[in-house]
């Protein structure tokens, strides 16, 4: 979560009055002092340099300088100055990196010195922050949490077993935009609360029914809200660690508040799931074939224990915070995309609409079952993903020793970004890489299992996307069921933009508003 680098310049006020306190002569003075003094000791220790970047200013170094679209900024950056360079923001180096073959470097050849993160302050404040698989150090812990997830929650087998989840809240979202026919609506935000809903009920669906769930829902999605407005806001903390303990934008505070009222969802939810198995004998030794929501599985895996590593209650609750936040604007984003590439292409929505049809029928809803056959359908996915990758500079990678990459020293602790969307859009790699061409991946190309370093979008190595499986169901099956029940066109005199906003997830600029016309004949399929 790239959380350091939004919008710096709203510091500028508390770096001016540093300035102002210590004296700019001072500071410029100091900083060239050590800077010429720190050269003349690694010229002599003969150690490797770091690799080159744009000048700073003293203290606060490239900060004031930082464009709000990084994605874009860094690739502009580095046909200045290659593929990989620096930058000092605050106390801390960054390094950034923008061709395959150092992200090969970093995410394979070097692959466990690369695999743990510099984790954001306010992260470290939630009452089991850093216990989750995005910011646990890479170890006996963190395998553990990856066995979890990709084993036993997040795999193909787990995820079939709650498709009758998916396909309620599917199946609901289309119910919603069929009474909103003929009238515009935010796909982003419909798309947002479906998948919120989505993975709510695969995560706790056989727990939490009624009017208590909606309650519940609508809590959550505030509380999601929060969690992710704050973990977006730029913290001085975080550039300057040594101040790190007066917490001068109360960052931490805020979050310890926020996260309170997770804990109290969370709690709720654990107490009545426990009831409720504890009432049906769930896990005796008479079996049960219910289907079982994924609090279930964690839940069972925390009293079954391991001696040398356990499973607890605080990595339970950190998982499915990572499940909810790292899911949802994730997936939803993605599906926006998508649909506004399609809008801006209308013959590309006319073949996908056009394969469902074959493939589904004109009077049948999808299911998940029929996502196999629409290979059209999965290369527009895997293009959105090329174009729009949601993760744009991925989740930091902070070596755990000094190392060597592309002949450049990269010193321990430094904050290593992969500017995926920079190498998706190189024109050495792809042709015409600015257009949506879904064609490009057909007939199986497109592998985004971390092999490919040409295309990254869920990253590649140890610390690869755990939920990449759920996501390209969540994602397929929603496209799907979008496009086959409805036509979808401007409401009348707007224009259709794609332009991007950077953040701890990539986003369209501006919110996709569209009208939904209903392209099934039988309205049964709208029940």
């Amino acid at each position: 979560m790239i959380t350091m680098f939004q919008y710096p310049h709203k510091l500028s006020t508390f770096l001016n009055n540093v300035g102002d306190f210590l004296g700019y002569p001072t500071l410029v003075f100091m900083f060239i002092t050590t800077w010429l003094a720190w050269i003349l000791f690694n010229i002599a220790r003969g150690q490797k340099p770091l690799p080159p970047g744009p000048w700073g200013l003293p203290v606060v170094g490239n900060l004031p300088f930082l464009d709000p679209e990084l994605h874009s900024y860094f690739s502009n950056l580095a046909k200045t100055f290659g593929p990989i360079f620096k930058l000092r923001l605050g106390g801390k180096v960054s390094v950034v990196i923008a061709s395959p073959g150092m992200a090969r470097e970093v995410l394979k050849d070097q692959d466990v010195t690369f695999a743990n993160r510099d984790v954001p302050v306010v992260v470290t404040a939630m009452e089991y922050g850093g216990r989750d698989i995005v910011f646990t150090p890479y170890g006996a812990e963190w395998r553990m949490l990856r066995k979890v997830c990709v084993r036993d929650m997040l795999g193909h087998a787990n995820l079939d077993a709650v498709y009758s989840y998916r396909r309620q809240e599917i199946h609901n979202t289309i119910k919603y935009l069929y009474s909103r026919k003929d009238s515009p609506v935010n796909v982003g935000e419909v798309m947002f609360l479906n998948v919120l809903n989505v993975i709510t009920n695969m995560l706790w669906g056989g727990t939490i029914q009624g009017k208590e769930r909606t309650n519940i829902g609508a809590e959550f999605m505030q509380v999601v809200a929060e969690v992710t407005k704050l973990l977006g806001k730029p913290n001085v903390s975080d550039f300057f660690p040594w101040l790190a303990w007066l917490d001068l934008q109360g960052a931490k505070k805020q979050m310890k508040v926020v996260t309170s009222k997770l804990e109290n969802i969370f709690d709720k939810i654990i107490d009545q799931r426990t009831r409720i198995d504890g009432q049906k004998g769930i896990g005796s030794s008479n079996g049960n074939t219910e289907s079982k929501d994924f609090l279930q599985v964690l839940l069972r895996l925390k009293d079954a224990g391991d001696a040398k590593t356990p499973l607890t209650m605080d990595h339970v609750k950190a998982l499915l915070m990572d499940m909810v936040v790292g899911g949802t604007e994730t997936a939803s984003s993605t599906v926006e995309f998508a649909m506004a590439e399609m809008m801006n292409k209308p013959e590309i929505m006319k073949k996908v609409q056009t394969e469902l049809e074959n493939v589904v029928g004109k009077n049948a809803i999808v299911e998940e079952f029929h996502i196999q056959k629409l290979p059209y359908l999965y290369a527009v996915m895997k293009e959105v993903l090329r174009l729009h990758p949601v993760l744009p500079l991925m989740v930091n990678h902070s070596p755990s020793v000094s190392s060597v990459v592309a002949n450049y020293r990269i010193p321990k602790g430094a904050q290593v970004f992969v500017n995926v969307w920079a190498i998706h859009r190189d024109p050495s790699i792809w042709q015409s890489p600015l257009e949506f061409l879904p064609e490009r991946f057909l007939n199986g190309k497109g592998d985004y299992s971390g092999n490919d370093f040409n295309y990254l979008p869920f990253g590649s190595g140890r610390r690869i996307c755990a939920g990449m499986a759920m996501a390209e169901k969540m994602v397929l099956f929603s496209l799907a069921s979008l496009l086959h029940s409805f036509n979808w066109t401007l409401p009348a005199g707007e224009k259709l933009e794609i332009s991007e906003k950077f953040g701890i997830v990539l986003k369209k600029k501006t919110p996709l508003i569209a009208i939904p016309t209903p392209r099934l004949t039988d309205p049964a399929c709208y029940e």
